[in-house]
């Protein structure tokens, strides 16, 4: 699949020197306690091996300039390499035993050690959690140089091949997130004492046929063809429920939740699933430059994306009203935005979510790092945008349905607050590419009005992706659960996706029940817990501020 093509080619431009992979691998997990020092770093690959003096890379990070020992690196060992050095992971002691605990239950806590044994070849595993656990009580938190400064060894070894596998999916955010989900399976949980209808699960497909269309609209004046795959029930009386139009994400096409709309039509619903073309696999595989995750979109597509969302309705507007078999199945006046990652940005901005241009540029300049998510790299595309603050709100849009969005900086500390329609968010613990913490629970809870927050734990990126896209991420930088594990997750999402959409409708109150978590906790199994909040309690809460 092509969005893995552009994550590949992401992480290539992290590890563009073998020496940067050994460098990031160590600095995102772990610190420790003084003690006996390395002296030496020893960067491995194959059967090539150079070292390098703790002391000189100490110089470089408190001063910026490179000692002579270190000129050879210079390639490498850049401004940004140098804020890898001094990159933290800060989590307050008052609880670094309840995150160590809980990202130790987890199967990635599990695996990150076994995985830093072998990229740092005679660490023990006792070592490496002895270490991370007395790092986590430290005040200034984990730092690469924390780590080497203590090493209980006058030298330590780093297997950069190994440490290309762990690059991406290990950034303070993505720890944060896993060490988070322990909690809010346990804070979230609910005893189910909801009565639910015995007539019919909005989970289960409908009765209704579903047809398809394929249309291609152009928009002269911004020089876009925008295809759009249509789905609706030629069985149902036109009776004008609310429209769907589905975004999909970076470098994915338009059938990426075809899943969903089929579903979402054999109920009655009448779904639009457009392709963006600035930002869809073919656009992305164009691309002239394929190192950097930034210069694989445009600036300008993080505002055509919305616009391609109001340009079709304006098109379906005119439909609607035309002899046909589309002739008043397309509700214009009531729409349900779906979105995935990049869709989600796209839906959310749609539904009034506010840019903040000047915010956002202030973090890509001063805080992105190589030790950030893919999505946040992505984010900092739009920084090409002029002006301080962008509005892209359609009032046709009445609710909002954002499935893994990357949001992180992009709408400021108070962009989503200017959100007022129903939103619904999902989010999935185990998401390397849009953590959660950073890119759906803290923005979640800027959130003012009617809201639900879907958490998926254990859920990757694209474990919400249909057939088509299952089994195309098996590359060992990426990992995602999909296929079988995660069949519980869509069908949850198939259910409170119709049970939202129609809270716009006289059927609102009949649907109402499944929107509830003792519905989607149902849906719970041994790879992927579900929960349902609409209010995060006073103990989620506080974690996120010392996050």
């Amino acid at each position: 699949m092509q969005l893995q093509f552009s994550i590949i080619r992401y992480t290539s431009f992290l590890v563009k020197g073998w020496l940067y992979a050994g460098f990031m691998t160590v600095g995102w997990c772990l610190a420790m306690p003084s003690g006996l020092a390395a002296e030496k770093v020893n960067i491995r690959l194959g059967p090539f091996q150079q070292s390098v003096e703790v002391g000189d890379l100490e110089k470089f990070a408190k001063t910026g300039k490179l000692p002579d020992k270190l000129q050879v690196f210079s390639s490498v060992l850049t401004p940004q390499a140098r804020g890898l050095l001094t990159q933290r992971l800060q989590v307050d002691p008052k609880i670094a035993d309840r995150f160590f605990d809980s990202l130790m239950k987890t199967s990635v806590g599990k695996q990150l050690i076994s995985s830093l044994g072998t990229a740092i070849p005679g660490s023990s595993p006792k070592i490496l959690k002895t270490g991370l656990y007395l790092a986590l009580r430290q005040v200034n938190g984990l730092s690469l140089l924390g780590f080497l400064r203590a090493y209980p060894q006058d030298s330590v070894t780093i297997d950069a091949a190994q440490a290309v596998s762990l690059a991406v999916r290990i950034n303070p955010n993505y720890l944060s997130s896993i060490a988070l989900g322990n909690s809010l399976q346990t804070d979230l949980f609910v005893k189910n004492n909801t009565v639910l209808p015995t007539s019919f699960n909005p989970a289960q497909t409908g009765d209704n046929t579903v047809q398809t269309k394929t249309i291609r609209l152009t928009d002269r004046t911004r020089k876009r063809v925008i295809p759009v795959d249509i789905y609706w029930s030629p069985d149902t009386q036109k009776t004008q429920t609310p429209l769907v139009v589905i975004s999909h994400g970076f470098g994915a096409q338009r059938t990426f939740l075809a899943y969903l709309a089929r579903h979402l039509a054999s109920h009655g619903v009448t779904v639009a699933a457009l392709e963006h073309p600035g930002s869809n696999s073919t656009a992305v595989n164009r691309a002239t430059n394929k190192g950097n995750l930034q210069d694989l979109i445009v600036p300008t597509e993080f505002s055509d994306r919305p616009q391609d969302v109001s340009f079709i309705l304006d098109k379906f507007a005119k439909l609607n009203t035309q002899p046909g078999v589309l002739n008043s199945q397309l509700n214009t006046n009531k729409v349900t935005v779906i979105g995935h990652s990049l869709g989600g940005y796209t839906a959310l901005a749609l539904a009034g979510a506010e840019l903040d241009l000047e915010h956002l540029r202030k973090f890509c300049q001063n805080s992105l790092s190589l030790a950030k998510s893919p999505g946040d790299w992505l984010q900092c595309a739009a920084t090409g945008l002029k002006g301080r603050k962008l509005q892209l709100k359609d009032s046709r849009v009445k609710n909002v349905i954002a499935l893994n969005p990357l949001v992180g900086e992009i709408f400021g500390r108070q962009g989503m607050a200017k959100v007022n329609s129903p939103v619904l968010m999902l989010t999935g613990t185990e998401d390397t590419l849009t953590p959660a913490v950073s890119h759906q629970i803290k923005p979640f809870q800027q959130l003012r009005g009617s809201k639900y927050l879907l958490t998926a734990i254990g859920g990757t990126h694209l474990s919400v992706s249909g057939s088509k896209y299952q089994g195309s991420a098996t590359n060992k930088i990426i990992p995602e659960k999909q296929g079988k594990e995660t069949q519980s997750l869509r069908q949850v999402i198939q259910g409170v996706s119709l049970a939202f959409i129609h809270q716009q409708t006289p059927s609102a109150k009949a649907y109402r029940p499944f929107l509830t978590p003792g519905y989607v906790q149902s849906f719970s199994r041994p790879h992927i817990s579900l929960r349902l909040t609409s209010n995060l309690p006073a103990s989620i809460r506080r974690w996120l501020r010392f996050f």
